[in-house]
């Protein structure tokens, strides 16, 4: 375990914002981890994983460290469920590519989602009608302020949309070190039914789906309307999509009668917030080194050397329009630094 000094974080954020950490670890076991976290050289500490659910606006006055926890295993089954533990380090996406290798379904709609496999239950990711608490059994924490460990289930991670309680009361408490997942081996559940799946298993002459053709239906989806981090910067949906009252959504149809809808119950109704900032006429719009990306309008963009608050700047230009223009607001879906 070394401590570097002054250096470049643009290589562990997927928006590619070149700011420095004053000092900077990278902690490959637990026992590093309670290490580090326990040295009082270093007050000021921030935990840093895969990088994609932040935007990074200032240098880090204090010490970085990078989560590179490794490892996957079945730890039990039966007839027709796995039980597989990740390490946090573990990049999502190879993570769910693993489980296709080896016919585990439950998370093939949330293939290429960035991020690793730590920070996947702090957001409650995501995608094609499925989340990850649909597939979640526990997860392995550390506290940072006295290095105990604690194992939260899925009724103490309290799952909301995008939400989860290292969002709310656990928030810059714990550090998740590893996630277990329930996932089946035959007598998949197979979800076809959200966004334009059916239309591409179509396009690739699939009539009856595996638990890989989905993986593959979502990924040329997301390649088609989202940017790789490695060519252009960016986290993926920088904003959440807004759950408003009917009472709203139907006054705004007098104005917006396209403005799409789905129902969250009696009373509300979920709106897309790439709908409403395309509407605003932000979709592809570029301001020098960054901006919106065209294809998609959830996507904010770093096109080179751009700086994280002017990024955050956009962002706050976004939520003002939106809420000017639909009396909504938007609420952003990274972590701001």
């Amino acid at each position: 375990m070394h401590i570097e000094q002054n250096t470049s974080l643009k290589p562990y954020n997927t928006f590619g914002i070149d700011v420095k950490a004053k000092h900077f670890v990278s902690i490959s076991n637990v026992s590093e981890l309670k290490k580090v976290l326990n040295s009082s050289n270093y007050p000021n500490k921030l935990l840093l994983g895969g990088g994609s659910n932040m935007l990074l606006t200032k240098d880090f006055d204090g010490l970085v460290i990078h989560l590179n926890l490794k490892g996957i295993a079945v730890i039990s089954e039966d007839h027709n469920h796995v039980f597989v533990k990740a390490a946090a380090g573990e990049n999502w996406h190879e993570f769910v590519l693993w489980c296709l290798a080896n016919n585990y379904g439950g998370i093939e709609n949330m293939s290429l989602i960035p991020g690793n496999v730590g920070t996947a239950p702090i957001q409650n990711i995501g995608a094609y009608g499925v989340e990850l608490k649909d597939v979640f059994v526990s997860c392995e924490t550390v506290s940072i302020e006295n290095q105990t460990e604690k194992v939260f289930d899925k009724k103490d991670c309290n799952f909301g949309y995008r939400n989860s309680i290292f969002k709310q009361e656990e928030k810059g408490k714990r550090v998740i070190t590893s996630v277990t997942f329930k996932l089946t081996k035959e007598k998949h559940l197979l979800n076809t039914n959200y966004g334009a799946i059916t239309s591409q298993l179509n396009e690739m002459g699939v009539n009856t789906p595996s638990i890989q053709d989905i993986s593959k239906a979502v990924i040329a989806i997301r390649q088609s309307k989202l940017p790789d981090p490695k060519d252009i910067g960016n986290s993926g949906s920088f904003f959440k999509n807004p759950v408003i009252s009917k009472t709203l959504f139907e006054s705004l149809k007098d104005n917006f009668e396209d403005i799409p809808s789905y129902p969250v119950s009696d009373a509300e109704v979920k709106v897309p917030a790439g709908w409403l900032i395309e509407k605003a006429g932000f979709k592809g719009k570029r301001f020098g080194a960054y901006g919106v990306h065209k294809k998609q309008a959830l996507v904010l963009v770093n096109y080179g050397n751009a700086k994280g608050e002017d990024i955050l700047k956009l962002s706050k230009l976004i939520q003002k329009t939106i809420f000017r223009l639909f009396n909504i607001h938007i609420e952003a879906e990274v972590n701001l630094l």
